[in-house]
């Protein structure tokens, strides 16, 4: 319900409040937040131009408006300082449907924004009662996909910005305690998460901070009442094991919240770490095993989690984690080793099963979606999109790839039918496909999705292998270089 504390409906009554007299630029807070775009966003006074004179495009922030006390407050924040800074703002409110006042929430969210002048766009979800993840986190998984898929005018939004404050961080350290979590799980959320487009401005900021400004400015706000459900594991760590903590220490939100910072560099050089060990194991985004058995075993689990979060993988539990790397080390030469992951929803939603596939002292992450059917003509685009995701891309050079002395105009893509015979080399007599794949160390899954080349029914180009032999552009002859692109899952 909204927010009806006496000293604030006294001013509410009396006063229309708009961006410009809700909040005071000399503010510390409103000055903080100021400072915290200019630095992360480089964006400079709102009269600001490039050096060659034409106006620079503004970047455009979303931020997720619950209409709660932190949103709000970062609503009025972000509002005011659009009249300095050269940005663009929109707000999302999201309906989950689950409190009989989400419609009075709704309503609430759109005149603020309606006074602020700042467009608010309205999404409604539907969760099922009965889910797997639980009503919490399939509601936040929920939230996140509408966030994250939000399109203007087919312009995704430079940065979505939440209202996560000190005490939320502080909260999460315990809860990824709670669950045994490592370093990556506890070092909390990171005020700028540029791989998910994630501003968090407040990070530094009590909610109780929050809620003097609002008071100071007569700012209301909607209570959601699950905040006090207990049920819920962050209200039972806000509600019940803070406080104990509290009186102990009446600063512990802060002294938390530091420990996920120094946690945060921690991981930060355990990334760096991993990054020194994938130049000598990782190539093609697949591991060398033989490599990465020369690792320690901390090492290499490290080197294994940061291979996982690079290509957006929800993280395995310590003993799954553990189980991998066992398969992938000690299972014998011919072992069909297959374990499935998942990719992280936050992230990539509708994504088809993903698996850790290892072939030939290679370590894989494969997509385990049906191939589909390719049947397309290159008519000279520099890029061709396949439909099993990637693509191939077609350069113009000198001494390599097709010889353009025939007229490549019309090449067919296709895939595998099982019975093609290839001749790359002209001192060696046509072999079966099948075999020179086995021959190139292409692995079993990735033959399904290469994609063929043909001209004039006759197999010219294949991934992995190379050009037919009697088509090659000879030294000095202008030809066409193929590059497939595979999907990354």
């Amino acid at each position: 319900m909204v927010n009806t504390k006496k000293s604030l409906i006294k001013n509410a009554k009396t006063q229309c409040v708009t961006a410009a007299n809700a909040t005071e630029p000399t503010h510390p807070l409103q000055k903080k937040l100021s400072a915290f775009l200019v630095h992360h966003l480089n964006i400079g006074e709102r009269e600001h131009q490039s050096t060659n004179g034409s106006m620079q495009a503004n970047p455009l922030l979303l931020l997720a408006f619950s209409g709660g006390l932190d949103s709000t407050v970062l609503l009025y924040l972000l509002a005011a300082s659009r009249q300095n800074l050269s940005f663009s703002l929109q707000a999302m409110h999201v309906h989950h449907g689950l409190s009989p006042h989400a419609n009075a929430w709704t309503d609430f969210c759109i005149k603020q924004c309606k006074q602020l002048d700042v467009p608010l766009h309205l999404e409604y979800i539907n969760i099922e009662s009965k889910s797997k993840l639980g009503v919490e986190a399939t509601a936040r998984k929920l939230r996140y996909q509408a966030l994250f898929n939000f399109k203007l005018a087919d312009m995704i939004p430079d940065f979505i910005v939440t209202a996560h404050h000190q005490d939320d961080q502080a909260e999460t350290l315990l809860l990824q305690l709670f669950r045994g979590a490592g370093v990556k799980g506890m070092a909390g959320m990171a005020a700028v998460d540029k791989s998910r487009r994630l501003l968090r401005p407040l990070l530094g900021t009590s909610r109780s901070t929050l809620h003097g400004y609002a008071l100071q400015n007569a700012i209301t706000w909607c209570d959601d009442e699950s905040n006090l459900n207990v049920d819920y594991e962050r209200n039972f760590v806000r509600h019940k094991v803070v406080p104990v903590l509290q009186e102990r220490n009446p600063s512990i939100q802060p002294v938390i919240a530091r420990v996920a910072t120094h946690l945060a560099e921690a991981n930060t050089l355990l990334d760096n770490l991993a990054e020194i060990d994938a130049s000598q194991v990782l190539s093609q985004n697949s591991l060398c095993l033989i490599s990465l058995e020369k690792l320690t075993l901390a090492r290499a689990k490290n080197l294994l989690r940061w291979w996982l979060a690079n290509n957006q993988i929800s993280m395995p539990n310590t003993e799954y984690l553990s189980e991998m790397l066992h398969q992938l080390l000690n299972a014998k030469p011919d072992a069909n080793v297959d374990m499935p992951l998942r990719h992280n929803e936050m992230l990539k939603s509708n994504q088809p099963p993903i698996s850790l596939r290892r072939y030939l002292q290679r370590a894989y992450l494969v997509s385990t979606q049906k191939s589909k059917p390719i049947d397309l003509l290159w008519h000279g685009e520099p890029f061709l999109t396949l439909p099993n995701g990637g693509g191939l891309e077609f350069r113009h050079v000198i001494g390599a790839g097709l010889a353009l002395k025939s007229d490549l105009s019309g090449l067919k893509i296709t895939q595998r039918s099982g019975a093609e015979r290839f001749k790359p080399h002209p001192l060696r007599p046509s072999r079966t496909l099948k075999h020179l794949l086995q021959e190139a160390h292409i692995p079993p899954w990735q033959r399904d999705f290469l994609p063929l080349i043909y001209w004039h029914d006759k197999l010219v180009f294949v991934p992995g292998i190379g050009a037919a032999h009697d088509m090659c552009a000879s030294q000095d002859e202008p030809g066409v270089a193929i590059v497939w692109h595979q999907s990354q899952g």
